[in-house]
């Protein structure tokens, strides 16, 4: 999801976060080349100490960074992330980014307390050609909108370059302040990219605080001083996150499979939602099961869910082993909350966990992706999924246990995608996305056309391509291209021109009706020629000319079908390649038509207006008008019943 974070999360990648004492011991120098059994190249590999003051919100952190230059060409820089100065006041990308889209309001109007920043107190080189002190070398650059006011990137020069395959130690003294929540720089619309690697981590809260984190816990020290020292650590992820509180009660259970690994799952739950317990590990299951079985096992031992205090804004958020949920006091049943967010968090351990795709450049390789699997994954597990509002300031939830969501375009997020249809080319890099349009792109344009290619090629070769992906693509961070060229390997067919449309163009798709008509084939007039030419009234209805024209109201072209149906149920399909703005179909047939579709199978879910797909020649007018007026009156009956209940 667009980031948002914990509470006190700290978000560590060759980026300083992250102060004791006593600084942290190196990590191993070459850890992939340590450890045969690396899944992945392990060139970032961090040991941090971190502390964390409650009182004042504020982290303090030292650790030592080992990083080896696994590109073909020498780095004269270092460069890191600094994220919490997105919050540091309205000037930072982040916050201009978040006014374009119209949403700061609530956050522009936030007291001195809740902003936030961080700031590295030293940076010191220890190994390499040229070890050295590097902190007063300090600049906070802009690589990407020259906005001079953004701190989220610092970049420190080196007195000698960093050779491909050197390995270099760095030491990184930091402190923060976390913002009460709400190499590029952070921008609001992207979340993160780093290098995979270990991450050696000991945090320091107070006494009696639980602690979840990426990775495993591998011990506790009681300080003496009212805190604990909890030592987490991780191999092969490329993000480091915790969270810390005295109010979480902590729950334990075991994913069991018969053909894919166990996983604890250890969920930290708020005690207002205790009763919610079993649907967090429902749907963590859920994800654990189906993309297991679709795409690929799983490939930690461990998973923590996280159920972030109400009006955080911490919810929906993935790390590496860990994320967070989001859920409400009231929670019906029929409403998929919490399972959405859970299975949706969880399934990004998968495309933004493991595959590892940049986010900065090519959302849509994780957001989207796991959209489309979250939605295939409720449709599985968890339908009858009905829609629900809430009222009362959004605080009681209203189930409408006659308007079920499908998959199609509940699930895939139809309606988001048709407001910014035409705003943005899903080729762009997300990070340049319009701030209003990233999300329906990212996520829902993607899920609509990975939706579209299991209709078109069918599921069983749309679940090979994305478990070959998977596998070939683990711990590799795959760009655009290499997805596109895994589709039509598998698929066996060159679908450029369908990519070409989706993702380098911002071509919308709408197929319709434009006419349709049956009439009596009998011609009205003078038939015949010389002594044998008389009037025809027309009247002869043995026989019926059937004409539709369909019409291509879109930019994007499809190859569509175009159907129709007879009073005696007897139905023609011709198929048409989409090319034309408009073409004519037609028949004759002893009987008249009822109805017509184009794209009856609705194989093309990115088709922007539904309405216009079919057209009647028998009116359901009144029938229509009955059926509506009637659920009406039973939500307006229950609406008044409810009203009536509170005053």
């Amino acid at each position: 999801m667009i980031a948002r974070l914990l509470a006190a999360v700290a978000l560590l990648a060759l980026a300083g976060d992250g102060v004791t004492d006593q600084a942290p011991a190196p990590p191993a120098a070459n850890a992939a080349s340590a450890t045969p059994a690396a899944r992945s190249p392990r060139n970032a590999n961090y040991a941090i100490n971190v502390r964390l003051d409650p009182n004042t919100r504020t982290l303090t952190g030292d650790q030592i960074l080992s990083w080896r230059n696994v590109s073909t060409a020498s780095t004269q820089t270092l460069r890191f992330h600094l994220y919490y100065n997105a919050w540091r006041n309205t000037h930072s990308s982040w916050m201009r980014e978040v006014q374009l889209a119209g949403d700061a309001a609530d956050v522009l109007d936030r007291p001195e307390s809740d902003w936030a920043w961080i700031d590295i107190g030293s940076l010191r080189l220890l190994s390499g050609a040229a070890p050295a002190d590097l902190t007063s070398r300090l600049r906070f650059i802009a690589p990407d909108d020259g906005n001079t006011n953004d701190r989220t990137i610092v970049e420190a020069p080196l007195d000698s370059p960093v050779a491909p395959g050197e390995t270099i130690l760095v030491q990184i003294a930091w402190s923060s302040r976390v913002p009460r929540t709400n190499s590029h720089q952070f921008h609001s619309a992207t979340e993160f990219f780093s290098d995979f690697g270990t991450y050696d981590v000991k945090v320091t809260v107070p006494r009696g605080w639980i602690v979840g984190a990426t990775g495993r816990e591998r011990g506790r020290v009681d300080g003496g001083d009212g805190a604990t020292t909890h030592h987490y650590y991780a191999e092969d992820v490329h993000d480091f996150a915790w969270t810390t509180s005295p109010r979480f009660l902590e729950r334990i259970e075991t994913f069991q499979h018969a053909t894919l690994p166990p996983v604890a799952m250890r969920l930290l739950l708020q005690p207002e939602h205790e009763s919610q317990a079993e649907r967090h590990f429902k749907a963590t299951r859920a994800a654990l099961k189906y993309y297991g079985e679709w795409f690929g096992a799983y490939p930690y031992e461990h998973i923590t869910i996280v159920d972030p205090a109400w009006r955080s804004g911490a919810g929906g958020m993935e790390y590496p082993t860990l994320f967070t949920a989001g859920t409400r006091w009231l929670a019906p049943r029929g409403v998929n909350q919490p399972e959405g967010v859970t299975i949706h968090e969880a399934g990004h351990q998968w495309w933004y966990g493991v595959v590892a795709t940049n986010e900065f450049e090519d959302a849509w390789m994780d957001e989207g992706i796991n959209t489309f699997a979250t939605a295939r994954t409720i449709a599985q597990e968890f339908e009858p999924n009905y829609l629900s509002k809430r009222y009362f300031g959004g605080f009681i939830p209203w189930v409408f246990r006659d308007v079920p969501l499908s998959r199609a375009t509940d699930g895939n997020r139809l309606a988001g995608y048709r407001r910014v249809a035409r705003s943005d080319t899903a080729s762009t890099p997300t990070w340049r996305y319009w701030p209003g349009s990233a999300g329906a792109i990212t996520y829902n344009k993607t899920a609509l056309w990975l939706h579209t290619l299991e209709r078109m090629l069918g599921w069983d070769t749309l679940q090979r391509i994305l478990s070959t992906y998977y596998s070939r693509w683990a711990f590799k961070h795959p760009r655009p291209d290499d997805f596109f060229a895994i589709v039509n390997e598998v698929s066996g067919h060159d679908l450029a021109w369908f990519f070409d449309q989706v993702y380098r163009s911002s071509n919308a798709f709408d197929y319709g009706v434009d006419t349709f008509q049956s009439v009596p084939e009998a011609a009205r007039g003078l038939v015949g020629d010389g002594a044998d030419r008389k009037f025809s009234s027309g009247d002869d209805r043995s026989v019926y000319r059937t004409t539709v024209v369909a019409r291509r109201y879109g930019e994007g072209v499809f190859p569509v079908d175009v159907r129709v149906v007879f009073s005696n149920d007897e139905e023609v399909r011709w198929r048409w390649d989409g090319q034309e703005r408009w073409k004519t179909f037609d028949v004759v047939k002893p009987v008249r038509a009822s109805y017509v579709q184009v794209d009856p199978d609705r194989v093309l879910l990115l088709d922007l207006n539904y309405t216009n797909n079919s057209a009647s020649l028998a009116p359901h007018a009144r029938r229509a008008a009955r059926k509506w007026s009637l659920a009406w009156m039973i939500w307006l009956q229950d609406h008044l019943l409810t009203y009536g209940f509170f005053i």
